[in-house]
């Protein structure tokens, strides 16, 4: 269940069930029996206290609120809304009610936990007034708030709080996740998120035309093939990464390392001559080579057996280098750029390096964190209104290029509109030469010819994964290794192929 509805996809999502002959109703007695449930779980006695708004969302609670005062529980229902301006399905809950109802202007009363059914994902307006001053008792009261659907005051499309938002420890969904259970500041507001299945059947989600997943194997598993047996080096690709000057080498072989790891069957570090020295001492497995400048970098590209370049970790961002990202669009292997190779078109990227980008056949894949998304994508930096989903899914179309936006909450997006939000990394992946890290993953996945998208979400999931087996305390040095157990654990899976049969071809 990896894909992601926006709030006005979840409410088609609703339509089509009931157009298909399950009653609304049905639909809410499931989802607040899911609510029960849950409360009940989490804090299995004492007194509960459902705060119920006007709609679907509402109704949800007060389906909540019977079933647990019918499973012995002191429940009270404090309905924020006119109980006779109540329309459908919530009308029919709230009559189903016979507890105890208190009104907006009634203070909180003492609970073990609180439900908070107020407004659900699909809010679309800064929540204000009386409604602000509810959500901020929830917020100060002593007992935990389990949410229904989304915390009240928070966009479920964006992940962002519109006006004053509840602060839940635990949320419960219905059918599929939204994007901002998983999107910051909405990850942390939502606390464990739990989705819950309330009948909607999946035939529901094709006429949607749903672009938007969470990142994990399911995504992209099928396109990242264990190799094959009858395999060789040369079919699995080989992958060309830049080094920077004798100053600046670390970044490049981090990268170097990370794309052998992923998988590409042979990885070049080019450096500048005066840099061969210390990245050879450096290196077994890689192999050097110069490279003074672009023409160098184009010869190199010319030969058809490299199959994917990254540039950018340590390269530096004046004209020479810049030479070198233009060397580096125009040859035809798959580009993976970061940090420098980004920073280096700043001034005018809509000049050079988006034509160049937009012109090529190739793949190409950008991987910013959010100051160097800033500095190419001024205008769509994610902030107050524009969410990091919005701001990189736009920035995809107008780069022509597969972008991976970085982050506690990075999000990969495609030029054709695809995206997918990660949430597998943990914190201690904040440290020096991670990204690198990531070019290098993403490189090696490009070289075996995986596809930019999936590429690209693989790369950031297996970051992660390696990331989270370390545990705290990590250091960029540490995640090529642990790539192997992630990828023996994902090649281990079922409906992997485990024999293929490689291209036929000669290894020299």
């Amino acid at each position: 269940m990896l894909e992601l509805l926006t709030p006005a996809e979840m409410g088609a999502a609703d339509r089509a069930a009931i157009a298909s002959n399950i009653p609304g109703i049905d639909l809410m007695e499931a989802a607040g029996r899911a609510v029960a449930d849950r409360a009940a779980a989490l804090v299995p006695d004492g007194p509960v206290l459902v705060v119920a708004g006007s709609g679907n969302n509402g109704g949800d609670g007060s389906v909540a609120a019977r079933l647990l005062r019918e499973r012995g529980r002191d429940v009270r229902l404090l309905l924020a809304a006119d109980p006779a301006r109540l329309k459908g399905d919530a009308a029919t809950a709230f009559a189903r009610w016979n507890g105890p109802v208190l009104g907006p202007e009634d203070d909180l009363p003492d609970a073990a936990i609180v439900i908070d059914a107020l407004f659900g994902a699909g809010l679309d307006r800064p929540v204000t007034g009386a409604h602000a001053t509810l959500i901020e008792a929830m917020n100060t009261h002593s007992a935990p708030v389990l949410a229904v659907d989304v915390p009240s005051g928070l966009d479920g499309a964006t992940g962002l709080p519109l006006g004053a938002v509840v602060e839940a420890c635990a949320t419960v969904t219905f059918f599929r996740r939204k994007p901002g259970h998983l999107l910051f500041p909405g990850r942390a507001l939502c606390g464990e998120v739990t989705l819950a299945d309330i009948g909607i059947p999946a035939s529901v989600l094709p006429p949607l035309g749903i672009a938007t997943w969470e990142n994990a194997p399911g995504l992209w598993a099928s396109d990242l093939p264990p190799p094959a047996v009858t395999g060789h080096k040369y079919s699995r690709g080989h992958a060309l990464v830049l080094s920077g000057p004798m100053t600046r080498t670390g970044a490049a072989r981090l990268a170097a390392g990370a794309a052998l790891r992923a998988g590409a069957g042979l990885v070049t570090l080019a450096s500048p001559t005066d840099a061969l020295a210390v990245n050879a001492s450096h290196l077994t497995a890689v192999m050097v080579r110069a490279c003074d400048g672009a023409s160098d970098l184009a010869s190199i590209l010319a030969d058809r057996r490299f199959t994917a370049v990254a540039l950018g970790p340590g390269l530096g961002t004046d004209a020479t280098e810049r030479a070198l990202v233009a060397a580096a669009l125009t040859s035809p292997q798959a580009a993976v750029l970061d940090a420098d190779a980004l920073t280096a078109f700043a001034e005018d990227p809509e000049a050079f390096f988006f034509p160049l980008i937009r012109s090529r056949g190739a793949a190409t894949i950008l991987t910013p964190h959010e100051g160097e998304f800033a500095r190419l994508f001024p205008d769509l930096a994610p902030g107050p209104g524009r969410s990091r989903l919005a701001a990189a899914r736009e920035a995809a179309g107008r780069s022509g290029a597969t972008l991976i936006l970085k982050g506690a909450d990075t999000v990969i997006a495609a030029p054709d509109g695809r995206a997918a939000i990660n949430a597998n990394a943990p914190p201690w992946l904040a440290t020096a030469g991670s990204g690198d890290v990531l070019t290098g993953i993403v490189a090696g996945l490009a070289a075996r010819g995986v596809a930019a998208f999936p590429a690209a979400a693989a790369g950031v999931w297996l970051h992660g994964e390696a990331a989270a087996i370390l545990g705290p305390g990590l250091i960029a040095e540490d995640l090529a290794p642990a790539l192997r157990p992630v990828l023996s654990a994902l090649w281990s899976q079922p409906g992997h192929v485990r024999r293929g049969i490689a291209p036929s071809g000669d290894p020299a």
